[in-house]
């Protein structure tokens, strides 16, 4: 048998159906570069700057004001530890959200599913959100604080987690603001109430208890503090649930997942 038989056998459905799966995937990916700033793929390349600015703006704030930092030597680090995991989620939830209805053109095609354009987003603020914070620690660096995480391991684990949490949170919001989007309003003031409350702001530790035990239903807080035990050796981790996160991201995917399945008729027919 030549080699020149081997190179006409035909893919199989499933080699077909992946390699189809990756060129729609990419397409929608480019053009949601594209569509969303300066009609050009570079626009990109602002999307990380959102959170950088968000952060150097509250730093600047919090050294122009005195502040004085709750925990540790260094103010930059103690905040940046609970504003990485927030902001995360903030700004990925909050763009997966709009994926569908900025994108919603692109389901004329067939060959386009809905969560083509949801994971496409996606795929998009995570690598932004790995960016940003990579340019955040890079820049406490050159500053002089000291940005190795005491426990590397937990530090991946809290942000991975961070990220499995926003994914679900942004995949419901994204389902459910086709029929509605007001759910939109709803979810950014939902975002105001966990930004308050992620942190960033206070040292959970030296609250009191009845206090702190309300604020440990927002699971971002859980996040921070997960961050914080990884940075810092010693920090009080006696409020922290890490299940918590873990099972709550997980749920959220699993019920966005789910919603988009049920749903995905009407959705089209919208």
């Amino acid at each position: 048998m030549s080699a020149s038989s081997f190179s006409h056998t035909p893919a199989s459905p499933t080699a077909k159906a992946i390699s189809e799966k990756i060129h729609v995937a990419r397409a929608v990916i480019l053009r949601d570069m594209r569509t969303r700033f300066l009609n050009h793929g570079l626009g990109f390349l602002i999307v990380p700057l959102f959170p950088f600015v968000h952060l150097v703006f509250l730093l600047v704030a919090y050294r122009i004001s005195g502040r004085q930092t709750p925990y540790g030597d260094s103010l930059n680090v103690y905040v940046t530890t609970a504003l990485i995991p927030t902001l995360t989620f903030m700004y990925v939830s909050r763009f997966m959200s709009l994926s569908l209805l900025m994108n919603r053109p692109m389901l004329a095609f067939p060959v386009v599913r809905i969560l083509d354009i949801i994971f496409a987003r996606a795929f998009l603020e995570v690598v932004a959100g790995i960016i940003s914070t990579l340019m955040i620690l890079f820049s406490l660096m050159i500053l002089g604080d000291n940005v190795i995480p005491h426990d590397p391991l937990q530090a991946l684990c809290a942000y991975l987690a961070t990220i499995l949490f926003s994914l679900g949170a942004g995949i419901i919001v994204s389902v459910f603001a086709l029929f509605s989007p007001t759910v939109l309003t709803g979810f950014v003031l939902m975002q105001v109430a966990t930004y308050i409350t992620s942190g960033a702001l206070f040292n959970l530790a030296d609250l009191p208890s009845p206090v702190a035990n309300i604020l440990l239903w927002n699971p971002i807080l859980h996040a921070s503090e997960w961050m914080r035990v990884a940075f810092y050796e010693g920090y009080p981790d006696q409020y922290l649930n890490k299940s918590y996160l873990l099972f709550l991201g997980l749920g959220l995917n699993v019920i966005g997942l789910s919603a988009e399945r049920f749903f995905r008729g009407k959705l089209l027919e919208g």
